[in-house]
């Protein structure tokens, strides 16, 4: 079968454009990195947008780790868990409010980021290189701010890094899991806290449907009324999330 007339047309262009001299001589660098005069190093604007695009892609798990947002997830499941309320709120809420909580928790940080790193890198003040080491500095002091000496201790102990003299010094390859580890603590701790007065209506429900009789009534479906009238007459939600911004200062 021979091959449709267009597709020879389109062969022969296409070997012409690749032996022109012009396509040749403007041929666009993918991975292009020149060092200037003073010894920075300037990267292409392709090599440019694949750093842009690979920060985009890790940019939820650096949401996850290096913010607030670890603690706040876990305190609105368990408080959810607490309630007896199964998925209500669902899942997308949850995440939609832990998000913009987060973002109004580290709105300081971003703003110092924002204008001690973005806004000089885009003005060409600074190089790739130094507004990353400079947007590192707002971020280890929140970091370092909820981390507990005792974890940050632990950690810093497995690196056995001898460079290390003061807790600024700290990489966040061993910052970053020593936070994690103190906001799971935190997270747990408040956790603990919220179920203690969802666990005595439970207990109470319970006592009173044995000594009834009713053993066959499940105590959940009975409790569950009673705790969401409790966490709606002490403005449960307006506690919950001043208690959680508060834990932050």
């Amino acid at each position: 079968m021979k091959p449709p007339p267009f597709r020879n047309i389109f062969l022969v262009l296409f070997a012409v454009c690749l032996s022109s001299p012009a396509f040749a001589q403007t041929g666009v660098p993918i991975f292009n990195a020149v060092q200037d005069a003073t010894g920075n190093t300037e990267y292409s604007v392709t090599l440019q947008l694949l750093a842009l695009m690979t920060f985009l892609t890790i940019l939820p798990s650096v949401l996850l780790m290096m913010t607030a947002f670890t603690r706040i997830i876990i305190v609105l499941s368990l408080l959810r868990q607490a309630l007896g309320t199964a998925q209500t709120p669902p899942n997308t809420v949850l995440l939609g409010l832990a998000l913009f909580l987060t973002i109004f928790v580290m709105e300081p940080t971003f703003r110092l980021v924002y204008e001690q790193a973005f806004i000089p890198y885009s003005e060409g003040q600074l190089s790739f290189e130094d507004a990353l080491m400079v947007a590192q500095v707002p971020v280890k002091e929140f970091m370092l701010s909820q981390t507990r000496e005792q974890d940050l201790a632990v950690f810093v102990a497995m690196s056995d890094n001898m460079q290390i003299n003061q807790p600024m010094d700290t990489p966040l390859t061993t910052l970053v899991p020593a936070f994690l580890t103190s906001e799971l603590k935190s997270a747990f701790i408040i956790g603990f806290m919220l179920y203690i007065p969802f666990i005595i209506i439970d207990l109470v429900v319970a006592s009173i449907l044995m000594s009834m009789g009713m053993m066959m009534l499940s105590p959940m479906i009975i409790s569950m009324p009673f705790k969401l009238l409790l966490f709606v007459m002490v403005d449960g939600w307006n506690l919950i999330m001043t208690s959680l911004s508060n834990s932050y200062i």
